[in-house]
């Protein structure tokens, strides 16, 4: 008896991750799920240096700006609850100082710069087709910072909108790594204080438009994240109590769907060494300075220092 319905995936053949690669991961906080796995599984990987970005016009601004060298200044800079924000940027990089902020900004832009030039794959989640346009400057912000509702207009984009931003991204970040493959995704948290007909509105339109610009033939990639959570796992067991966000489990079980299709064989094989070592790390004894206790941390040390011989940029600490 089948009690699931199953999307049927298959294994990619080309342009594999490895434990060679170099991976960055933009958009909604799905994608910081997924490259939270990447980095325990000890990946090299950067997530979100501008913070959560829920849209393809957010993610387009800082790539553009990272590409261009476009440093921020105290113009792009607001002042609200006693602290400095930027409108590009997620809340959690807000500051008490202005200079503070800058300095973060400003570094960001050339971390990624640098990162998106040796990157071998970047991973795209969007999670929303809804932006607000700030009235006074007229232009599409990433991020309200809790700014009163009345300076801002919200809008949807269309389909030709998002396909043309995400073309863009893809020119900006080919036109200094030709080799880069992309791989798109749309999250499946729901945002629900836009409406429950908005939502399904707007998640059609980022998939209507990814599959505008997905060619595999010119490395530009599609991973069902949102299809998986919607057909495979449609019971509200699999979510967090807000019944919005998926749960660990489905975090998990997507998880595992995507490195079956994406990593290589021998990546495969090497995480699961790497979850041992991560295992027997978080291994709590009941006597810390036990003689078996020590030996065990002197082997779980060799075997550390085994792998590093082998991938010099593993860290365990």
């Amino acid at each position: 008896m089948k009690l699931q319905t199953q999307i049927p995936l298959k294994k990619q053949q080309h342009n594999q991750i490895d434990y060679n690669s170099k991976i960055m991961l933009f958009g909604s906080c799905f994608s910081e799920n997924i490259g939270e796995k990447f980095k325990y599984f000890k990946f090299e990987s950067s997530i979100n240096p501008f913070g959560i970005l829920f849209h393809p016009l957010a993610i387009e601004n800082l790539i553009t700006r990272a590409i261009n060298r476009d440093y921020y200044s105290e113009e792009d800079l607001c002042f609200h609850n006693e602290q400095w924000s930027c409108l590009d940027a997620h809340s959690k990089l807000n500051k008490t100082s202005k200079v503070e902020l800058l300095a973060i900004l400003n570094s960001q832009i050339d971390e990624t710069y640098n990162q998106l030039k040796s990157a071998s794959h970047v991973i795209i989640t969007l999670g929303t087709s809804w932006v607000y346009r700030l009235i006074e400057s007229d232009k599409i912000v990433a991020n309200c910072h809790k700014l009163p509702q009345k300076k801002f207009l919200k809008e949807l984009l269309s389909v030709e909108e998002i396909s043309e931003s995400l073309e863009a991204i893809i020119s900006l970040v080919k036109s200094i790594n030709p080799e880069v493959s992309f791989l798109f995704t749309v999250s499946p948290v729901r945002h629900v204080k836009d409406g429950f007909v908005q939502n399904t509105q707007s998640k059609s339109h980022l998939l209507a438009a990814i599959h505008q610009v997905v060619e595999p033939r010119n490395q530009l990639y599609y991973f069902p994240s949102y299809e998986i959570m919607m057909d495979e796992l449609r019971d509200y067991r699999f979510y967090n109590s807000d019944m919005l966000h998926p749960s660990e489990i489905a975090i998990n079980y997507i998880w595992e769907k995507f490195k079956n299709v994406w990593l290589s064989s021998d990546a495969l094989n090497t995480s699961e060494v790497v979850a041992a070592i991560q295992a027997k790390k978080a291994h709590r004894p009941f006597n810390p300075n036990s003689q078996a206790h020590q030996a065990f941390l002197a082997k779980l040390q060799i075997e550390i220092e085994n792998l590093q011989m082998i991938y010099p940029h593993f860290n365990f600490n």
